[in-house]
This record gives C-alpha cells, structure tokens and sequence, in this order.
C-alpha cells in the first residue's frame, strides 16, 4: 500500500513571470477538480457499460419458454404453428432439446381449445425438426398400449393358468 501512494505522482506545469502561493493554489484546485471529473466520468461510462451489459445478457438469458413480450422484446420476426393437442409439455420437452425460444398461447374462443405456439421466424428449420419429432412421439404412444391395460391382460392370463391347474387336480383326484 505504502510503495502505491509513494508512486503515483502529479506534474503541474504553471506558466508565468513570478509564481505567488495563491497562483500555485488555484493551479492545484483546477487540476484536482480536472481529475475528479475524469474519475466521474469514468465510473459512469464504466456503469453505462455495465447496464448494457446486463441488458444485453437478460436479453440472451431467456431460452425455452417465455411470454409473448420478452419473445417480440428480443427484435425478431415471429412465426407460429397451431397445435390442437393438449399434451404440450411433450413438446416443450422436445423444444428445450432442439433450444427454440417459444411462446404457448391458448384460444378458448373454440371448444375444444387449440394453442398456438410463436417462434422466431429464423427457427422455422428447428422448429419444424421439433415439430416432427414431437409428432413422432405422439404418433407412437398411442400406437402403444397403456400399461393398465397390459396389466389387465396379465391378470387374465394369471386366472386362466390358475384354473387349468385347479381342472388338472381335480381331474387326478387326491393323491395318496
């Protein structure tokens, strides 16, 4: 700390015939408040930049899902596809893979009510590649049976074996 202060140092060029202590003074008082005003000016450009920053960050911050209003805050051209489905969070599972910026608005004006999903028009080739996955996925789950009812058809088939083997012991009779 001691060899920072002996460091820093200030010339003060003062031109003149004869050089009084109150000339010297006011000297010394323009030249700290000259420096003070530099130090002002520097913390605030410093902070400007520091706010942009940020700005600019909360901007890029926001992936997924968001609201309509941080979407178009972002100056972006938006594109939206309609879904009538109403499983969407196995499109946001499939959104958040492929990181497309999204918006999910509801339109209960119809029954039963479809939601469109708004993306930026530049994401229209990802979009489109979540779509189908989303649709794909879709597609196959109700192709698949439900796991109630495998289960219902593995009690059925429990039962039946239970009763063979009950028809076979009676058929053998008590064995002695």
């Amino acid at each position: 700390m001691q060899d920072e202060v002996n460091e820093k140092t200030v010339s003060l060029c003062v031109n003149g015939g004869k050089i009084s202590a109150r000339i010297l003074k006011a000297a010394m008082q323009k030249a700290l408040a000259k420096m003070e005003q530099e130090k002002r000016n520097g913390k605030q450009k410093k902070m400007e930049k520091q706010a942009v920053q940020k700005a600019e960050k909360g901007a890029a911050k926001s992936h997924g899902k968001q609201s309509m209003e941080k979407l178009m805050n972002q100056g972006c051209q938006l594109s939206n596809i309609e879904v009538t489905d109403g499983n969407i969070k196995s499109f946001e599972k499939c959104a958040r893979k492929y990181s497309i910026d999204f918006s999910l608005k509801k339109d209960t004006s119809i029954s039963p009510p479809r939601y469109f999903v708004f993306f930026k028009a530049k994401d229209v080739d990802v979009m489109t590649a979540a779509f189908k996955e989303y649709t794909g996925k879709s597609l196959s789950k109700s192709k698949k049976p439900s796991v109630r009812r495998k289960l219902e058809l593995a009690k059925e088939r429990v039962a039946k074996h239970r009763e063979r083997e009950k028809t076979k012991q009676k058929e053998r009779g008590p064995e002695h």
